[in-house]
């Protein structure tokens, strides 16, 4: 069978700005990307249905006969079972929301109006729904993903310089470098990916995941349900924070409850505020409605789109979003909206110019030995054009 992860509209504006450059099947939510997740619990490849400007990049397969698959939804053994049962012209439902369906070869716009015959799913799925799911969920799918990530493998040796405490495993992928380094798998397991390395001094608590050739750098405070994206570098204090991947919060400085893009670098002493003094519920900006939405959740950060930077010593507020391809610097509290393609802070913002951009994307992408290539630059011009009208 061929199976392909399906975006909606609906979802990829609900999950903006970290859908602008990637589809929602690619976002990570504990060690694995969504997509990862399915060809892990399917035991075979599948691809992405989303837009046609990241279609190039994420590429679909199509077979004369299909399942497509909700690309915000978790797998698990009973809806797996559930979706490899579906008949041609089926499609999986649960409290109105399409979970999967069965047909031949179906477009992008067409996808949210597949009509077929109903089969009901009599359990709620997990997925993600709205942005801060991404760090909600994230400890839990941690320990999910780490039985998947580390089945019939063996665990490299961990230095015997290491404090290891809790009953929980500890997997080292090969060419770890782990070193002098308090590590407590009480509340969860702990991930380290290939080459990754984690300096003296670090302190670490599960759930915790670290995935290829990332960088805990010395002293970090790293509490549970973290997780680090491939070739990412931290330091200072962290909580249940995901990093997509190439990013970057290189120094001291505090980042809790929060989801930061790929291609994103925190300059040293940033902080983040993820509790309200009233200790109220937080509202975060949310692209669909284009106002603040009631989170229903005390502990909210940060949201950061890819591409984004800030400067030394900033300040975000609780509940803040950042859009792609901004750069935030400026003494206080910066705004709980900062648009994309913006340049600038609290006082003054002014467009960040698009060759300008594309000249600082090249860069970083240089700098760790990625092609910024033709595609890449696609995406990129379709993103500015997109967002230049939209987002003030």
């Amino acid at each position: 069978m061929n199976y392909i992860l399906f975006d909606t509209p609906v979802t990829r504006t609900q999950l903006l700005p970290l859908t602008y450059f990637r589809p929602v099947a690619a976002l990570r939510c504990g060690i694995f990307t969504l997509k990862e997740k399915w060809e892990k619990s399917l035991k075979q490849p599948v691809s992405y249905l989303t837009e046609s400007y990241l279609q190039e990049k994420f590429s679909v397969t199509y077979r004369s006969d299909n399942i497509y698959i909700n690309s915000q939804i978790f797998p698990d053994n009973q809806l797996v079972t559930a979706v490899k049962d579906l008949q041609f012209g089926q499609k999986l439902v649960y409290n109105g929301q399409v979970l999967a369906f069965r047909t031949g070869l179906i477009n992008y716009d067409e996808v949210s109006n597949f009509s077929g015959e109903i089969v009901y799913y009599n359990r709620q799925p997990e997925g993600i729904f709205e942005l801060p799911d991404i760090f909600k969920k994230n400890a839990d799918q941690i320990a999910v993903d780490f039985a998947k990530a580390t089945r019939n493998k063996v665990s490299q040796k961990l230095s015997e310089t290491n404090t290891v405490i809790g009953s929980n495993p500890v997997f080292v992928e090969e060419g770890a470098q782990i070193e002098a380094c308090i590590i407590n798998t009480e509340a969860g397991p702990v991930y380290f990916g290939k080459n990754v390395v984690i300096l003296e001094g670090s302190m670490i608590r599960g759930p915790f995941a670290a995935l290829d050739y990332s960088v805990v750098k010395m002293g970090a405070k790293i509490y549970g349900g973290t997780t680090l994206g491939p070739h990412s570098k931290v330091g200072g204090e962290l909580k249940e924070v995901v990093l997509l991947g190439h990013a970057n919060k290189g120094h001291d400085g505090y980042l809790g409850d929060s989801v930061i893009g790929e291609w994103c670098n925190l300059g040293a002493g940033t902080n983040n505020s993820n509790l309200k003094n009233n200790y109220s519920n937080v509202k975060l900006w949310n692209y669909k409605t284009g106002d603040y939405v009631d989170t229903g959740l005390q502990f909210c950060g940060m949201i950061m789109g890819d591409h984004s930077k800030c400067g030394i010593g900033t300040m975000f507020n609780t509940g803040t979003v950042v859009g792609v391809n901004s750069n935030v610097f400026g003494s206080g509290f910066q705004p709980k909206f900062f648009p994309s393609f913006k340049w600038g802070g609290t006082d003054k913002r002014d467009d960040y110019r698009f060759e300008k951009a594309l000249e600082v994307a090249q860069a970083v992408y240089k700098r760790r030995k990625v092609q910024f290539d033709a595609v890449e630059q696609r995406i990129f011009k379709y993103v500015y054009q997109k967002v230049k009208n939209t987002e003030k």
